[in-house]
């Protein structure tokens, strides 16, 4: 058996949870205050996922230099660095609006990665 602990970041409790793994298989989470921690710590220790938010630049625009972006939903961590350096070539020409996709299907993830202001 093997224990780990983990802050949830589901709400802004921050419940502190022990998770107790049996190999790979999730046997019991102690610590949270909700369900949604009891769910965070099974993901995050068996699966863990991040959406990744950057900036990346936009040519042509009065307002500003460069866009936020983000992960339309979650990635695999282990892929995080892998978007990011797909990001790091792509250039924008204004008018870009919240909602557009910058790249989609990112790392071929399935994800897209979506401008989250307009500019």
């Amino acid at each position: 058996m093997e224990t780990r602990e983990l802050t949830c970041i589901r709400c802004p409790r921050g419940c502190q949870v022990e998770v107790t793994l049996d190999g790979d298989e999730v046997v019991g989470v102690r610590g949270n205050a909700c369900p949604r921690g009891d769910e965070y710590a099974r993901k995050e220790v068996c699966d863990p996922t991040r959406v990744v938010t950057t900036t990346v630049p936009v040519e042509g625009s009065a307002v500003a230099a460069v866009v936020s972006v983000k992960t339309a939903g979650d990635v695999p961590k282990a892929r995080v660095l892998d978007v990011v350096r797909a990001l790091a070539d792509v250039r924008l020409t204004s008018p870009v609006r919240i909602g557009d996709v910058v790249l989609a299907d990112v790392c071929g993830t399935g994800v897209d990665v979506v401008a989250t202001k307009d500019v």
